[in-house]
């Protein structure tokens, strides 16, 4: 049972290894309920590493990662898919069915979990309305654009109403403008009380953030993870 105050995600002394080498070590990390986080570093760092162990695609190596104060390791494969579906994710490449509509697309994970999706309709159609895409419902994946991707990305990564939002570069490939736009709706579900993960190499944009909600910026580097100081 979830208990006021606990963590929603926390790392303790977590490594992961991957090839014979070492890509994180000594990671202490804890994701307060309701909280928003920058995850920045090099190409390669790890970053989507780190966020994979966020949402148990990926187990440590060593030292304990928990997911909602269930330990990682002990978890089975409907305990994992129990905790997906609290945890929402944009993926870098977004991962669609070109042969399903955008709005197919979005309902996929009610479908996989065993919901009515007619029963959803309208709250379908509200959050693709959110995100700005009402009028693509019936488009195909590859007849989008990149920033319009990445908002139907988004509007399928919290159908399920999930506690934490996790995004791994998701304004890595659109303009300013559309960045701008995906990061108030990020800035938005926080507000909610979502708690945000968002990985990106883009410090203006964290800047801009900045001005909108107390984010913690965790920088990741030579394997380990730190808080980034106040000069970004």
């Amino acid at each position: 049972m979830k208990t006021k105050g606990a963590m929603v995600i926390e790392h303790s002394d977590v490594a992961y290894s991957y090839g014979g080498g070492e890509l994180l070590s000594g990671v202490n990390v804890s994701l307060p309920p309701g909280s928003f986080h920058f995850l920045t570093g090099p190409s390669g760092a790890g970053k989507t590493t780190f966020l994979k162990l966020c949402y148990g695609d990926l187990l440590a190596t060593s030292g304990r990662v928990s997911l909602f104060e269930e330990d990682a390791r002990t978890l089975d494969r409907d305990g994992i898919a129990s905790i997906r579906q609290r945890i929402g994710v944009v993926h870098q490449d977004c991962r669609f069915l070109d042969h399903l509509s955008m709005a197919e697309n979005v309902a996929l994970p009610l479908t996989v979990a065993g919901r009515d999706v007619d029963a959803q309709s309208q709250n379908l159609t509200d959050l693709i309305t959110w995100v700005g895409m009402r009028d693509h419902m019936d488009a195909l994946p590859p007849s989008l654009s990149g920033g319009e991707r990445q908002r139907v990305a988004l509007a399928r990564a919290i159908i399920m109403d999930p506690e934490v939002v996790i995004a791994d570069e998701p304004t890595g490939n659109v303009d300013w403008e559309m960045s701008q736009r995906l990061l108030s709706l990020l800035v938005e579900l926080n507000k909610l009380g979502k708690t945000v993960v968002v990985a990106t190499h883009d410090l203006n944009l964290i800047r801009s953030a900045k001005a909108q909600v107390s984010a913690r910026v965790l920088r990741i580097q030579n394997g380990g993870i730190q808080a980034a100081g106040a000069d970004l």
